[in-house]
């Protein structure tokens, strides 16, 4: 038999090592169309074939930017002025479409290259619930930023719905970067927004699950760039939709605005991670069926017309139906074998020279429901009624705009199952988690959310240290403290408004987590003492993401939770073994165990427990560090 002449295809390393560039360069070569390499087999594997490479060459791609450090010429500046002139004419060369900014440090992203964050339980602000069976819902007080990393190891992947309502930029005190507030003459004013939203968006997108969506309000002074940079993050591909929302029934009378074209609207753009999904609609009511049969009930409904013209128009569309053709210019709304189906057992009868068809319950949907419109008007509630929301649940709250309860319930509704898992990384004032209690309130879901919000005292600290407040008093006046963590509370306990009406509590049980830090020197190469250090901390985090909240014991070599019911885990963060089989002796009986022990590669523990059919055994802190 003649052998089949295969063209050799080379993986993206090859190429790379190849052509001395990075991987990275050769994906954002695909990224912006300038080389479509093939996709094989059901993980769809980038393959390049020698035309491919031949092409990458032809284009002029390759620059000496471009490759990968060499030796000769570690940065720019040491670059003559003719290579310098070479490289820019290259650059010009590679035109691109999309969103380009100049990438800012920020503080808070910088610190977590010396230091790693970890969470700490603060049980005096904890809320529980007498039924345990109940969902524990999850509130994180400290820089979002700091919040996902942690998210990014313990919920990885789990999240339904995210729906975050980040500063909208418009120069007025909304958004602080760096510890300073950035305002309309700011010349680095969107890009240092831009790259504040696409760090927090990227480690947002790992925790989404493949079926996952997104939400996000905005206003026009970043509006276009965010679309922009959401198509970059999650993909084109991936974009839902905007959902339009009334936010403002009254006008501003100042002497500025008066005469201005004035917003009444704001925005939502709506992603999904990676697999569409259908959306949850609310039902109307049922199909009447008010005849019968000797097969069944049905009803009887008109075969409908349409215009033969324009994109939809369909020669197919045209056909005979029992002697009724369409009206002049007009085609069947339904194809001719859907009409054969019906007309084959007897349900197509003609009245009054039109066409029914017996439409009984098992060839349709019977329930009447209303489509999840991208409008949401005003009866859904405004921000000054979500501002008013908010007032009757705390007063001096401080906050100008609030989005409505209702709102954020109309989008979890139409995005998650009943015990769907909800996040908002800009909490604010906790609309977010109010809106998940009242829901399952109504259905009797299980639904949870996790709230993530900084304590930030907004311009109070000079005020309170001059009453003479303490730093620990002083931070009960934050935001997640006094705001966030307070509305929670009082949604699931019950409260008094201001006039007096009591309001009953939707029950639920909360567990509060602040973000702290262990000095870990240089992230990218811990030492193994500082490995150790972490692994001592990472107890907490290890809880949330186990769902063991009820801390048993902990000593200087290991630390057990509980989920009080079947469940133990148990963190051992010691090199010594030698308490090891103490704590086993504690958990191994249990129902189901989860068991974390140091180790400074890769699980050196795994085949340890295989006798063990209800344990379960990770190392740490690698997986933790590589976030």
């Amino acid at each position: 038999m003649k052998k089949e002449n295969r063209e050799k295809l080379y993986k993206i390393g090859e190429v790379a090592e190849l052509l001395g560039v990075h991987e990275d360069t050769l994906r954002n070569w695909e990224k912006e169309g300038f080389i479509v390499p093939d996709r094989i087999g059901k993980r769809k594997d980038r393959r390049y074939t020698v035309a491919h490479i031949r092409e990458i060459k032809e284009k002029g791609l390759v620059s000496d930017l471009a490759k990968k450090s060499p030796a000769s010429k570690k940065d720019f500046e040491e670059y003559t002025k003719d290579e310098l002139i070479k490289e820019l004419q290259l650059l010009k060369k590679q035109k691109k479409y999309g969103l380009v900014w100049e990438d800012h440090q920020e503080e808070i992203v910088e610190r977590c290259k010396i230091e790693a964050p970890i969470l700490v339980s603060k049980e005096d602000k904890r809320i529980k619930d007498k039924d345990l069976s109940k969902p524990k819902n999850i509130l994180i007080e400290g820089d979002n930023y700091h919040a996902l990393q942690v998210l990014n190891y313990t919920h990885k992947n789990k999240i339904d719905v995210i729906y975050i309502d980040p500063p909208y930029n418009t120069g007025n005190k909304d958004f602080i970067y760096n510890d300073s507030f950035v305002d309309k003459e700011d010349t680095f004013r969107h890009s240092k927004w831009l790259s504040f939203m696409e760090k927090r968006l990227r480690l947002a997108k790992n925790l989404l699950k493949n079926t996952g969506v997104i939400f996000i309000s905005i206003d026009d002074n970043e509006q276009a760039q965010l679309k922009l940079l959401c198509d970059n993050v999650f993909g084109e591909d991936n974009f839902v939709g905007h959902i339009t929302w009334e936010s403002k029934t009254k006008s501003q009378n100042t002497k500025d605005a008066y005469r201005k074209l004035q917003p009444k609207t704001e925005t939502m753009l709506v992603y999904f991670k990676n697999q569409k999904i259908d959306f949850n609609l609310i039902t109307k009511g049922k199909k009447e069926y008010d005849q019968k049969d000797k097969k069944s009930v049905f009803r009887y409904a008109l075969v409908e017309q349409m215009d033969a013209f324009g994109i939809r128009g369909r020669e197919t569309m045209v056909f005979d139906i029992c002697g009724v053709m369409p009206n002049l210019g007009k085609q069947w709304k339904i194809g001719l074998e859907t009409i054969q189906k019906y007309n084959n057992r007897g349900d197509i009868i003609i009245k009054n020279n039109k066409p029914y068809i017996k439409m009984r319950p098992n060839d349709e949907r019977t329930s009447i429901t209303e489509p999840f419109w991208g409008f949401f008007s005003k009866e859904i509630g405004t921000a000054e009624s979500g501002k008013k929301e908010l007032t009757s649940l705390i007063k001096g709250h401080g906050f100008e705009t609030v989005k409505p309860v209702a709102l954020i319930k109309r989008i979890i509704f139409h995005s998650i199952i009943k015990d769907g898992l909800t996040l908002d990384f800009f909490a604010g004032s906790g609309t977010t988690g109010h809106a998940v209690l009242e829901l399952n309130k109504e259905d009797g879901g299980n639904r949870k959310f996790i709230l993530c919000t900084n304590n930030e005292l907004n311009g109070f600290e000079k005020e309170l240290k001059e009453k003479g407040m303490s730093e620990k008093e002083i931070q009960e006046y934050g935001i997640c403290r006094r705001i966030t963590h307070q509305r929670i509370k009082k949604v699931i306990k019950g409260y008094t408004k201001p006039n007096g009406e009591k309001v009953a509590g939707l029950g639920g049980a909360l567990e509060y987590f602040k973000t702290e830090f262990v000095d870990i020197e240089n992230i990218k190469n811990v030492s193994d003492k500082k490995k150790l250090e972490f692994t001592h901390e990472a107890g907490q985090m290890i809880a949330l993401k186990e769902d063991t909240f009820k801390e048993v014991i902990k000593n200087m070599y290991y630390q057990i939770f509980t989920d009080e019911k079947d469940k133990f885990v148990g963190v051992y963060f010691e090199e010594n073994l030698d308490k090891l089989p103490e704590m086993e002796k504690k958990i191994l009986d249990k129902k189901e165990v989860k068991i974390y022990i140091f180790s400074h590669g890769g699980n050196d523990f795994k085949n340890d427990y295989i006798e063990y059919k209800n344990v379960k055994v990770e190392h740490i802190p690698e997986p933790i560090l590589k976030i």
